[in-house]
C-alpha cells in the first residue's frame, strides 16, 4: 500500500527518481492562478488584447472566426496595447485571495501567460493564415511583437514568483497539429525559441518546476523544449513517438498525458474493454523506469452522453494498475 502522498509521489518524479506509483498527470495543473489570465470556459469574453473570444468549440474557446484585429503584422504597434490591468492589480491582496483556504497538501501550480503562448497568440491576432504569412514576410516584425509580449510575461512571471510561490507552473503554445508544427524548424528556432527560454529561465531560477504544454505531433522540436530547460511535458499525444521520447530521455524529461483523448476510444461504437485495454497498454509502454505521469480522458459537449462514463472506465483502469510499475 502507498505511503506517499499524491504531491510527494508526483515531485518525485521532478527530483529524478522513480515514484511510488504512477502519477496522474492532471491532478496539479493550473490549480492556483489569478482569474484574469490565461482561457476561460464556457462562456464568451475579450480577451486581454482586445480579442473576441467564442465557445465554439467544445474544447475551450477560439478567436470569434473572421475577426481578427491585426491584418497586418508591420502595423501591431498601433493594435496591441499593454493590457490596463497589469497596473492595477494589488498583488499581495490578490494572491491572498487565491491562496486562502487552499488544500496545503496540493501543490501551488498555475497555466502563467499572458493570453495563449507566443505562436498561438500570433494566431489569435491574425488569424492562422496571416499569421504564418507574417512569419515568412516580416520575421523582423514579428520578433518585435514577440519581444513586447515575453516583456509581459516576464513582469506577470516575477509577480506571480513573488507572491504565489509556486511549485509548478505550465507554460503553453500549441504550436502543432495531429502531423507535425505549423512552422519549420528554422522559424520555431528564430522567432519562437528564443522567447520560451527566457520565459521559463526565470522560474527555473528560482526552483520552480515548469511542463510545457504543447498539444500535437511536436516531437521535432522535443529536444529543444529539454534544452530551453522545461522539466516535464503534457498533454504528450500518441500522434508523437512517445516511447522514442522516453527512450531518448528516460527519466530525466518527463511524459505527462500520452493518452489520445480523441480517435477510437471516443467512438460510440468502441467497448469498455478496448478503452481500457489503452489505458493499459499506454502505461505498459511508458511507466516503467518512471519519468510518465499518466493523464486520460475524452473530450466532448453534453450531447454526448457517454463522455463522463468513458472517463469513469480510464480513471479506473488507471486505479487499478498504478501500483504495478514500481517495486
Amino acid at each position: 500500500m502507498a505511503h506517499l502522498s499524491e504531491k510527494e509521489n508526483y515531485f518525485r518524479m521532478f527530483r529524478g527518481e522513480v515514484p511510488e506509483y504512477v502519477p496522474w498527470g492532471y491532478n496539479f495543473g493550473w490549480s492556483v492562478a489569478p482569474p484574469f489570465f490565461g482561457p476561460r470556459m464556457g462562456e464568451d469574453y475579450t480577451d486581454l488584447f482586445g480579442v473576441k473570444m467564442i465557445q465554439e468549440s467544445k474544447s475551450g474557446p477560439i478567436p470569434e472566426p473572421g475577426k481578427f484585429i491585426l491584418d497586418d503584422i508591420r502595423k501591431w504597434r498601433d493594435i496591441i496595447k499593454r493590457p490596463a490591468i497589469l497596473d492595477e492589480i494589488d498583488w499581495p491582496s490578490q494572491a491572498k485571495k487565491d491562496l486562502d483556504n487552499r488544500d496545503p497538501e496540493l501543490p501551488r501550480t498555475g497555466w502563467v501567460g499572458m493570453g495563449n503562448g507566443y505562436f498561438m497568440n500570433l494566431t489569435y491576432f491574425m488569424g492562422f493564415t496571416n499569421a504564418l504569412i507574417a512569419c515568412l514576410e516580416e520575421p523582423e516584425e514579428v520578433k518585435d511583437l514577440m519581444n513586447f509580449l515575453l516583456d509581459l510575461n516576464l513582469e506577470l512571471g516575477k509577480n506571480l514568483i513573488e507572491h504565489y510561490k509556486y511549485d509548478l507552473v505550465t507554460l503553453g503554445d500549441d504550436i502543432a497539429h495531429e502531423h507535425g508544427p505549423f512552422v519549420s524548424e528554422a522559424v520555431f528556432m528564430d522567432l519562437f525559441e528564443p522567447m520560451w527560454r527566457q520565459n521559463v529561465a526565470i522560474f527555473r531560477e528560482a526552483d520552480i518546476y515548469a511542463e510545457h504544454h504543447n498539444c500535437g505531433k511536436i516531437e521535432p522540436f522535443i529536444k529543444h523544449i529539454v534544452n530551453m530547460g522545461f522539466n516535464s511535458w503534457g498533454p504528450a499525444q500518441r500522434s508523437n513517438d512517445l516511447a522514442a521520447i522516453k527512450r531518448e530521455y528516460d527519466s530525466k524529461f518527463i511524459i505527462s498525458g500520452g493518452f489520445e483523448n480523441n480517435g477510437f476510444v471516443s467512438w460510440p461504437e468502441t467497448t469498455q474493454e478496448e478503452v481500457r485495454a489503452e489505458v493499459r497498454h499506454v502505461m505498459d509502454e511508458l511507466a516503467p523506469g518512471g519519468g510518465f505521469a499518466f493523464g486520460g480522458f475524452i473530450m466532448g459537449g453534453p450531447e454526448y452522453s457517454d463522455v463522463n462514463l468513458r472517463n469513469e472506465w480510464i480513471r479506473d483502469e488507471y486505479e487499478k494498475n498504478k501500483f504495478k510499475y514500481y517495486s
